[in-house]
């Protein structure tokens, strides 16, 4: 069966890591994940940085478990939006959640992600 044709093009969403640059949110990426909806993309991104900010509180509150299963749900909702740097340094806590040295880097990629996604609604 053929596929049915569409009334538009779909933005090309290759899997290349941060087409948008060094930026702390992948727009490009975004942009494929919402499908260019602008409103969604706000939405998207509000619940985010809600979530990666109540993320760094608990994660100081947590055992080596707790920060692991936390580290490995932020691990995908940023990959999800194109918090790539995010994504990486919860990896990094997920792998060594002990190491505070991590979590530090956890800390930062998320404040930085966070005043970047402000900084889009001014």
């Amino acid at each position: 069966m053929a596929a049915p044709n569409i009334a538009f093009e779909a933005p090309e969403c290759g899997h290349q890591p941060r087409p948008s640059g060094s930026r702390p949110v992948d727009l490009v990426h975004l942009a494929c994940q919402t499908g260019g909806d602008k409103s969604l993309e706000s939405e998207v991104l509000a619940l985010f940085a809600r979530q990666a900010r109540q993320s760094v509180n608990e994660m100081a509150r947590l055992d080596t478990e707790g920060r692991k299963a936390l580290a490995h749900k932020i691990l995908g909702s940023a990959k999800g939006i194109g918090a790539f740097e995010v994504a990486r340094c919860a990896g990094l806590v997920e792998a060594r959640p002990g190491d505070l040295g991590a979590v530090a880097a956890f800390t930062k990629a998320v404040v930085d992600a966070d005043n970047f996604i402000v900084g889009l609604s001014r």
